[in-house]
Formats: C-alpha cells, structure tokens, sequence
C-alpha cells in the first residue's frame, strides 16, 4: 500500500511539473514586447501578483500634439486622468486555456476609458490576435513584434 502511495505522488508531482511547462510554453508564445498600432509597445509577462496569469503595461507610446507624454485622460476616474500612458496597466489576470490561448483577461482602452474582456491567441507569423468583447460584441486586433 505504501509503494502504491508513493507512486499516486510521485504521478501527481509529475503532472503538476507538466502542467508548469504548458504554462511556460504558452507564456512564451505571447511574453515579450508587442507593436499595438504605429506608436504604442505592451510588454507581455507574469502578473507580479499571480505569476501563472500573463498582464502586460505600456512601455512606449508617441507623445500628444504638445511632446508630452500622453495621458489616461478618458479614465473614469478623475483621479487617474493625469497618469502617463507609459507604465498603464492594459492587459491583466489572463489565464491559460491551452494551444497558447489565454482567456479569462481584461483589456483596459485608454481611449475610451472602459475595460473589456479579452482574449489572447497566437496568429499567423508570429502575430498575437488580442480580442475584446462586451456582450457579443468583440473587437479584435492584430498585434506584432516591435521592429
């Protein structure tokens, strides 16, 4: 009985060292500095909280019509609305869900100041496909590596 046990553990510590390498595999595909638009570059990696969730801020972006650093002017709260973009939270508490996929997210637009749910996939070329959605309305993008 004792051997049986020892095998059901070891079994399960070997899932579970399984299970942490789909994690890494799928964070690699979608880790890393990603080109969101002509101006904008997310930095994808672990949620410093949760690190077996993937978060990303803005670690670059063009600067307003005056060359300061653009601001989360949209941002619900009045408090918030003189925060640089750079450094903002945009993407956070994304889970895997196998393939390289990532659900359960939210993404932050700091164009309208709402927060979404998302979805995160790797696309064609290397790409990210990055997903949106309120209801059944989904809005999609098509994100790149940074040149």
């Amino acid at each position: 009985m004792l051997r049986f046990l020892k095998s059901l553990a070891l079994a399960w510590a070997g899932l579970g060292l399984c299970g942490g390498l789909a994690f890494a595999a799928g964070a690699d595909a979608v880790s890393g500095d990603w080109a969101v638009g002509k101006t904008n570059v997310v930095r994808i990696g672990p949620c410093s909280g949760s690190p077996s969730r993937l978060c990303g801020i803005i670690v670059a972006t063009a600067s307003g019509k005056d060359g300061r650093p653009l601001r989360d002017s949209e941002n619900p709260d009045p408090a918030l609305r003189n925060r640089p973009l750079v450094g903002l939270p945009l993407i956070f508490d994304f889970r895997p869900a196998g393939d390289g996929r990532w659900t359960g997210g939210k993404i932050y637009d700091p164009g309208d100041g709402k927060t979404y749910d998302a979805k995160l996939a790797p696309g064609p070329g290397g790409t990210l496909q990055v997903s949106g959605c309120v209801l059944f309305l989904c809005k999609a993008q098509t994100w790149r590596r940074p040149k």
